[in-house]
């Protein structure tokens, strides 16, 4: 979803904006029910596990996706990841591919159905929490401790795409962040069975970056974590640009930002998504932060995960 997200989203309290806004995020939550109600749910042969969000964007469930691809080798199984096709996301698609095969399809149970006949054992699905159309033997649900869930409400009042009570149809949580008992204590209020576990990301090349200067910039769900990642590395950022999640840059912004880092002597520094949506005309102009996610208490979520398929 292209666009920045208004700053009343993430405010503890309601405001004006959100109040005006109701009648419509309550006509969101009864859809969200009736398709609940109504969508015939379908088996499938081989175990899928789907790594969604409430929140809308930036909590991080392509780079668990990754992670979770490189635990499940264990069981020596061809795993799969299944997308459902948007032009728009073709930035997280190439970050999937460049990890194991990609199945995706407007109807993500069309994608699944032919990654089956393709001798898939086990699917990822990465997103589709919302698809009401696939049972899930696994759901986890990614939030950011740092953003949690904004004001609480739903779409557009609030960031949630559904009510916090969705978490009833999870098994999991991962919070990327640090732990957070009062975060905890408002998941296990709607669903006492789910398992939370917590998150972090790891730079693998932030000794490029650590005696430049650095211009950086991203358009992702919540930028100001990749800042705040750099910031925590002691990386001297002179300035820091924001742009909405899934930006498609143009040749003239893309100049701006090369001619801004020449005159100052600078490295431009963005993240993996952004770099996938350049050019490869400018990407050697450009840097990325390459990061892998780690799962504290990884062998007991491996155990976990081990016991359900």
């Amino acid at each position: 979803m292209k666009f920045f997200k208004p700053k009343f989203w993430n405010k503890n309290q309601i405001s004006i904006f959100s109040i005006l806004l109701m009648p419509i995020s309550f006509f969101v939550i009864f859809i969200n029910f009736v398709k609940y109600s109504t969508t015939k749910k379908h088996n499938y042969s081989i175990p899928t596990i789907c790594v969604g969000n409430i929140y809308l964007g930036g909590t991080g469930k392509t780079p668990i996706c990754i992670e979770l691809f490189s635990l499940l080798k264990i069981f020596n199984k061809k795993t799969v990841f299944i997308r459902k096709k948007y032009s728009s996301f073709e930035d997280e698609i190439n970050l999937l591919k460049l990890t194991g095969p990609v199945y995706e399809n407007k109807k993500r149970k069309i994608a699944l159905a032919e990654a089956i006949k393709n001798n898939a054992k086990i699917a990822i699905l990465d997103d589709g929490f919302q698809d009401f159309s696939i049972k899930k033997k696994i759901s986890i649900i990614c939030f950011n401790e740092k953003q949690w869930i904004g004001n609480g409400l739903v779409i557009p009042s609030g960031p949630l795409r559904e009510s916090l009570s969705a978490l009833n149809r999870a098994n999991y949580v991962i919070i990327n962040g640090n732990k957070n008992i009062n975060i905890e204590n408002d998941i296990l209020k709607k669903n006492n069975k789910v398992k939370i576990f917590y998150s972090n990301y790891k730079p693998l090349n932030i000794e490029e970056f650590k005696n430049n200067q650095i211009i950086a910039f991203a358009g992702i769900g919540n930028p100001d974590n990749f800042f705040d990642l750099l910031k925590s590395h002691n990386v001297n950022m002179i300035e820091k640009i924001s742009f909405p999640d899934h930006y498609n840059y143009s040749s003239e912004e893309l100049d701006n930002l090369i001619n801004k880092a020449k005159k100052t002597q600078s490295t431009l520094l963005t993240t993996e998504k952004d770099f996938c949506r350049i050019s490869e005309a400018y990407q050697k102009n450009i840097k990325c932060l390459k990061i892998k996610v780690n799962i504290k208490n990884k062998d007991k979520f491996i155990e976990e995960i081990k016991a359900i398929i």
